[in-house]
């Protein structure tokens, strides 16, 4: 009975987001109707279940972790410092072929590790790297490609808040997912880079070569750039390397982070209305991703409750599929969900049940969520919705960047990033490895 009434609100779910209604909402409405039904009429018992589900939800501590690292994300950005670690990557990288893209990746790979939403890095790249490559000739759907597609490392290089709902709606622990996402990351990287050089050694008109920086700096914008540069690598160092060594839990670290932030903020100029509007800006980010947070507890306390998790696994079970069969299958889902839907409320949707399902059939927790964190990453980049292409189109200072050209050249990333999953799904010792040795 339970498992009926969750497989048919699982159905209403489905048609409530194709109808457009907000993801949240559906989570809500769905969850709520469920335990209704499944008390058999009774109101009281329902709410009651559904009420002390949202508190306790709220209540968690783990969920400051999120503000906290939007808010020091936004604070590095309106410092300008995400403009010094370009340059700087841009010096140091001048000698390879396609090399502004290569400093794009480099600048976001870095910048990645002090802001958990890649959305910041698509935008603050998309103004500091795109007018750059296109001034010394690179062809435009190449410089959008790299812009778009490197933005995609804030998903998974920690602190990342993909992570973060990964590790509440699962119960794992955050700073080992953080840890987990560190290699694979790298990985990834390295995969674009690679990318990038090889294109332009076979075609040196879409990156032509130039060895000489970008500017000039004069000794007092040097200062700038080195507490600039300095600053950030200090940042990653206090978040990273405070929960790597056990000092701090992720909480705590996003606290120090977010005071060192401030201070590199405020070294770099900004002022009170700064501030205060980088507070603004991470309350508008946040409290989305909060009131999803609460739906999809719901969420689960409905799979618990109808047994949900247990009826699924048994479909499968039943339908003598094999493991890798399961698994990507799993991934086909988030594929074409990433087509219709953001990425947050892919895993809402999905990880109470696939994440348990995984572990039934053997996988390593860990190894499973950076798997699915790289494919739902992939998802960024996917028509219709490919939400970090519309971010560059929205961002780019120019009218001639399409929709069309931002996903031409974000096409080879999105390959790249599947071929990334399928590395850490066939060695999970790629997504493991750290976490074991040091958590």
């Amino acid at each position: 009975m339970g498992g009926d009434i969750v497989i048919l609100m699982l159905g209403v779910l489905i048609v409530l987001i194709l109808l457009g209604v907000h993801i949240g909402v559906a989570l809500a409405l769905c969850s709520g109707v469920g335990v209704f039904i499944m008390f058999r009429g009774n109101t009281e018992a329902a709410l009651s279940i559904m009420s002390n589900t949202a508190y306790e939800a709220i209540r968690k501590d783990v969920f400051v972790v999120i503000p906290l690292f939007v808010l020091m994300g936004d604070f590095i950005w309106r410092s300008g410092a995400a403009g010094d670690l370009y340059r700087i990557c841009d010096r140091s990288l001048r000698r390879l072929p396609g090399r502004l893209a290569i400093a794009t990746i480099a600048g976001n790979t870095v910048f990645a590790a002090v802001t958990g939403v890649s959305i910041a890095s698509a935008a603050a790249f998309s103004r500091i790297a795109y007018p750059e490559m296109m001034k010394l000739g690179y062809k435009q759907t190449f410089a959008l490609g790299a812009v778009a597609g490197s933005a995609c490392l804030g998903m998974l290089i920690p602190p990342s808040v993909l992570l973060i709902v990964w590790a509440i709606l699962t119960e794992m622990s955050v700073g080992a997912l953080f840890i987990a996402g560190i290699l694979p990351g790298i990985i990834l990287a390295l995969l674009f880079s690679g990318y990038v050089i090889i294109a332009a050694i076979i075609n040196p008109k879409i990156a032509p070569a130039y060895d000489k920086p970008l500017v000039n700096p004069t000794p007092e914008e040097k200062r700038s750039e080195l507490i600039g540069g300095l600053g950030i690598l200090a940042l990653i160092s206090v978040v990273i390397g405070g929960i790597w060594l056990g000092w701090f839990t992720p909480t705590e670290a996003a606290a120090f982070g977010v005071i060192c932030a401030l201070v590199i903020g405020i070294i770099k100029g900004m002022r009170l209305n700064d501030i205060l509007e980088s507070m603004y800006q991470a309350g508008r980010t946040t409290a989305p991703i909060m009131f999803l947070l609460i739906a999809a507890q719901m969420y689960s306390r409905l799979l618990a409750l109808g047994g949900g998790v247990n009826y699924i696994q048994g479909l499968f079970i039943d339908s003598q599929l094999s493991p890798l069969m399961v698994i990507m299958l799993m991934g086909l889902i988030w594929l074409i969900l990433g087509m219709l839907i953001d990425s947050i409320s892919i895993i809402l949707l999905t990880v109470p049940i696939f994440a348990p399902l995984a572990i039934a059939l053997g996988y390593d927790p860990i190894a499973f969520a950076i798997f699915g964190i790289l494919v739902i990453e992939a998802g960024l980049l996917s028509p219709p919705f490919g939400l970090l292409v519309y971010t560059v189109k929205g961002a780019v200072p120019d009218p001639t960047a399409t929709l069309k050209k931002i996903f031409i050249g974000s096409a080879p990333y999105f390959l790249l990033i599947l071929v990334a999953a399928v590395l850490v799904l066939a060695f999970p010792i790629l997504a493991t490895l750290l976490p074991s040795a040091l958590m």
